[in-house]
Parts: structure tokens; sequence; C-alpha cells
């Protein structure tokens, strides 16, 4: 028979111990985590059209320089072609070096590469 009283309570509960932040810490942390990455890429998005704005002015401000050394470099070739056509028409009389072909007193830059 049954003890009078009756039988003891059964322990069906479970009581495990909290592991681990809950929900709302992982939101919080997640949110914060993903703001300060965006902010970052923000920061790199300025710092590349800064860099890029930088290049540009750059090369704004070369360009006078690259053409005026263009323009040195044409020179001295015009200079030796004029040689070397002094050169090989000397024998030829009347043959002025330098002088167009064309009867045109304008100056043309030239349009090919003299070697």
């Amino acid at each position: 028979m049954p003890p009078s009283e009756g039988f003891g309570s059964v322990k069906y509960k479970r009581h495990l111990p909290i592991r681990g932040p809950g929900a709302y810490a992982i939101l919080g942390l997640t949110t914060l985590v993903s703001a300060w990455g965006l902010w970052r890429v923000g920061q790199g998005n300025q710092e590349r059209k800064e860099l890029a704005r930088e290049q540009v002015w750059s090369r704004i401000h070369l360009v006078p320089l690259i053409m005026a050394e263009g323009d040195r470099d044409i020179y001295r070739r015009q200079q030796a072609s004029l040689e070397r056509e002094k050169e090989i028409m000397k024998d030829v009389p009347g043959w002025k070096p330098g002088e167009s072909v064309y009867n045109d007193p304008r100056y043309h830059t030239p349009e090919y590469a003299l070697r």
C-alpha cells in the first residue's frame, strides 16, 4: 500500500544553466558590428574618391610638362632629320634642306614619328 502522506513529488523540471548571451544581446551586437562595418565602408569610399580626385588633378597638372617634353623630342628629331637630309642631298644643286616640298609656308607638326 502507498504511504499515508502520499508519495514524494517527482522532479521533472529541468534546471539548465543559462548558456551564452540572450537573443536581444546577439541582435544588438550584430547591429553594432554591421553599423561599424558600414561606417568603415563609407570611410573607405570617401578615401578612394579623394585619391581618385588627387590622381586626376595630378594628371591635369602634368599635362603641360608632358607636352613640353614631347615638343622637345619632336624638335630634336626634326633637327636630326634635317642634318641627315643635308648630308644626303648635299650633291643636289638647288636643294634647300628643310624646305617644304608642298610650297606651304605654314608650320605643321609632324603627324608621323621621325626616327
